[in-house]
Formats: C-alpha cells, sequence, structure tokens
C-alpha cells in the first residue's frame, strides 16, 4: 500500500493525516506541529493528558516540541553564544517553582507547510521574524520539522538552520507522552547504561551523577521525573510484555528526561539536545553562521516477540 498524505479535520482542529498501512499519524501545524496522535494496528499510542485545549492553554501533551530550551531553566537569565540574555519582564510559561519551563514554541501557529504527501509532513518557521520570540531567545534563524510514518514506525525530524548571521545555540527536545493498552502496573522502562544525574528540589542538574546498569525497570509503585546521559547506544523502550515501543534516538540527543507521575496512565521519554538548564551552564552546541543542524528520533510500535538485549 502507497503512503498517503492528506489535509483533514481532527477533533474540530485542521490537521495532516499520515498513513501507511494500519500506522496513522495525525499532526496539527497549528498548534506548534504538535503530533496528536499515532496508531499502529488500531492501537494509540499517544497519549492526551488535558487534550487539545490543554496544548492551547501552554501545556505540554501528545508529542510537543519544547523550543528553544527543554525542561527548565535555572534563573530569569542566561549567557548563550555570546549574548547575554534577560528573561525579566519576559511572559514565558512557569513551573510551579517560577521558573522558565518548556521552551515558547507550544502551540505557536505560524508554522509553514512546506511539503507533503507520501506518509510525510514538512513544515518550516521563521523564528527571526517575531519579536517576541527574540525578546527570550535574540538569534534569529529558521527551524524545520518533519513527520513521517511507515508500518509501525513514526520519525520526527528537527532542523536549526543558522540564517540570520549568527550562531544559534541548541538546547531544545521534545516532550512524548506515551502510552501501552494495559494497566501501568504491567509497564517496564528498558534503558540502556547511562548515567542518572541527580536534580535539586528544582529539578535542575547538580553536576553530580551517578551510573545506570542496562535493563528494566517496573513502573508498577515507581514515579518518575529523572534526567540521563546517555551512552552510545540510544534506545530506550517501554514495554509490557505484550507490546513494545521502542525510541531511538540519534547522536544529536545525547540527554533524555522521563517524566511518568506515580499512577498516571502515560511515561514522557524526552529526547534533549542538551541537559537540562543547558542555556544557562553553557553545556549545548551551537549552529554556526550559514550551515544548520538535524536532530531526530524514531519510535517504533509492535507487538513483544522476544526481549532485545540492551546495553
Amino acid at each position: 500500500m502507497t503512503p498517503t498524505t492528506r489535509v483533514v479535520t481532527w477533533r474540530g482542529t485542521a490537521a495532516i493525516e499520515l498513513c501507511d498501512g494500519s500506522t496513522i499519524a495525525i499532526v496539527v501545524p497549528e498548534l506548534g506541529m504538535l503530533v496528536a496522535s499515532w496508531i499502529v494496528d488500531g492501537v494509540e499510542v499517544i497519549a492526551r493528558p488535558g487534550g487539545l485545549a490543554a496544548v492551547r492553554a501552554g501545556h505540554t501533551t501528545a508529542v510537543p516540541l519544547l523550543y528553544p530550551w527543554a525542561n527548565r531553566l535555572a534563573r530569569r537569565s542566561y549567557r548563550a553564544a555570546g549574548r547575554d540574555v534577560n528573561l525579566r519582564g519576559v511572559q514565558l510559561h512557569t513551573d510551579a517553582n517560577g521558573l522558565p519551563i518548556h521552551g515558547t514554541m507550544v502551540a505557536r501557529p505560524e508554522w509553514t507547510v512546506a511539503a507533503a504527501g507520501g506518509g510525510r509532513v514538512r513544515a518550516r518557521f521563521d523564528f527571526g521574524a517575531d519579536r517576541d520570540l527574540l525578546a527570550s531567545f535574540p538569534f534569529p534563524h529558521e527551524l524545520e520539522v518533519a513527520v513521517a510514518v511507515a508500518p509501525g514506525r513514526l520519525t520526527v525530524d528537527t532542523t536549526v538552520a543558522a540564517t540570520g548571521g549568527c550562531a544559534v545555540p541548541v538546547a531544545f527536545g521534545w516532550h512524548p507522552y506515551w502510552q501501552l493498552p494495559s494497566p501501568r502496573r504491567r509497564w517496564s522502562l528498558v534503558m540502556p547504561k547511562a548515567r542518572h544525574l541527580t536534580l535539586n528540589r528544582s529539578g535542575i542538574p547538580t553536576g553530580r551523577a551517578e551510573p545506570l546498569a542496562a535493563g528494566p525497570i517496573s513502573l508498577d509503585g515507581v514515579g518518575f521525573d529523572d534526567l540521563y546521559a546517555l551512552n552510545d547506544r540510544r534506545r530506550i523502550e517501554l514495554t509490557d510484555g505484550d507490546h513494545r515501543l521502542r525510541l531511538d534516538l540519534d547522536p544529536r540527543y545525547p540527554d533524555a528526561q522521563v517524566y511518568s507521575p506515580l499512577g498516571a496512565r502515560f511515561c514522557c521519554i524526552e529526547p534533549m539536545t542538551a541537559p537540562t538548564n543547558a542555556l544557562v551552564t553553557g553545556d549545548h552546541p551551537v549552529v554556526e553562521p550559514g550551515t544548520r543542524l538535524t536532530a531526530g528520533f524514531r519510535a517504533t510500535f509492535a507487538r513483544a516477540v522476544s526481549p532485545e538485549p540492551v546495553e
């Protein structure tokens, strides 16, 4: 069957439907290129706590882009790519401690679809054209997101193009809300070897870390809001014994946050191009003028046949 792409109305909102056989994804460009749904063989793999109303209010649900920083910043100022940035007085989404969280691009509507067809959609955003965005991240550039499906697979590629004549700091990520069609008590997170970064009470890395051995971790009675520095094998799985969701990150995603509060019917496995608070600490890559950086992740969902080895 040939993959298809078409414009649809999904839950009252204009959207792009990507389809390849029994794999269907819904992308909503006007809500920040939100990946709102991913169905494989009749199973919805994406959770939507709060629904689309939560996204419109600036909250995260489904699979939103966190840009230009993932997670949170420890304060309302930073120095990156040679520039001092003061966030005082800038309206930002904040966490319970008043810290800027999830960047500024959740539900931004100004995406332009550049190409669509064959089970794929690609859209662009001119970051340098918006004064409000530049107030918190004064690095003009262009942003591109491409989403594609194949049988049992969802691929998301994000590209930062430094077109504004200055270097662009890179500290973005995605915040996918994954779910399995079984009770949470059966879920296990299968991690590769990694460093488990110690966070303070505000969720900011302290600089300390402990080694994490590869293997499964049960979610039965366990909650997560944890940051990991991954090794060369950037594969994380969520399984219930009958189904396996596998997330493969390319080398541009060296870090991942796992967020799954105790009792929640979702597990967020969040690819990150830099650790939490990277704009403040300087622990992030930079795209030089006239160049671009692409970071991609691939999710695969299927019935579990046999456990795969972890490293």
